[in-house]
């Protein structure tokens, strides 16, 4: 009798540990996921914010209207409420997303496995972010070219004349856009990184790692500007056009057509240095205040 209740304690006290560890485990994932919310969304206000007026002139060069009927350098915050206000929610979730993805593909995974890993992570974190930043972005970019027009004039002429469904136009050509950026940046990010922390013996520093970010989002940007055209032209694109069906192909195809190689490019430099000044800041921002919350 004296055994059976020793063996019930052993196996009460056994149920307790696993249980105890199960929940710091929970509170620990936990814990991450809403530092990764907070550090995400507090990258995403400072680099919108911050390269705002970049991201005006690149879209006014990548209008069809042209720079200048665009609205030139004249208002180059037009368009700011709608980023102001899509900013923290669209980084936040593209973080969790990534971190959480991330987390559960490196258990058990190879080394050598790692790229694949940021790749897929970064992909899915894409589609779930496009999610929230793609109404935002339309109602920017229609702004920037409408600097005459408020965000809340452009918001409400959309979602009169083309219902809930224009502010998702583009969303498709913004996710074929964004999931090839990010297959190059996240895991060139991840791998400049891991190669400074081996040079030097330690873990990088975030301005480290925002230099990385540098490089890793200046090139990215260079190879994926032809997407980033098409997606404007298609977010720009007026109700019943050809452009506004949302066909990716046929917008580069048409681009190629009417301007050539120099058309599928507009805006490079502006969206070069944008993406670099900003993958410095945004992936900095993002590694400082991680830093700082765990």
């Amino acid at each position: 009798m004296g055994m059976c209740f020793l063996e019930m304690f052993r196996v009460k006290q056994n149920c307790f540990c696993i249980s105890l560890i199960l929940s710091h485990n929970f509170i620990e994932m936990l814990v991450i996921l809403c530092c990764a919310v907070l550090a995400g969304g507090v990258a995403g206000v400072c680099v919108d914010l911050i390269l705002f007026p970049l991201d005006t002139v690149k879209t006014r060069l990548q209008s069809p209207q042209g720079f200048r009927k665009a609205g030139g350098f004249r208002g180059i915050y037009a368009g700011v409420p709608s980023t102001a206000i899509g900013s923290f929610p669209n980084a936040a979730m593209f973080f969790i997303t990534y971190e959480n993805v991330k987390s559960v593909l490196h258990r058990g995974s190879a080394s050598y496995l790692a790229p694949a890993t940021h790749m897929v992570a970064a992909s899915l974190a894409e589609v779930v972010a496009c999610l929230i930043r793609v109404p935002s972005e339309v109602v920017k970019q229609r702004a920037q070219v409408s600097p005459s027009s408020s965000t809340l004039q452009i918001l409400s002429r959309i979602l009169y004349h083309e219902g809930i469904q224009g502010l998702y136009r583009g969303y498709k050509s913004t996710v074929l856009r964004e999931i090839p950026f990010s297959l190059v940046q996240f895991p060139l990010w991840e791998s400049l990184k891991d190669l400074w922390s081996w040079k030097q013996g330690h873990v990088v520093d975030s301005w480290q790692s925002a230099v990385c970010g540098a490089f890793a989002g200046g090139f990215a940007a260079a190879v994926t500007t032809p997407l980033d055209v098409a997606k404007t032209r298609i977010m720009l694109a007026k109700a019943g056009s050809s452009n506004a069906s949302g066909n990716v192909l046929a917008a580069l195809g048409s681009i190629w057509r009417t301007q050539g190689l120099l058309g599928l490019f507009a805006g490079v430099v502006p969206r070069m240095a944008g993406i670099s000044l900003g993958g410095f800041i945004f992936l900095g921002t993002y590694e400082k205040t991680r830093q700082l919350l765990l």
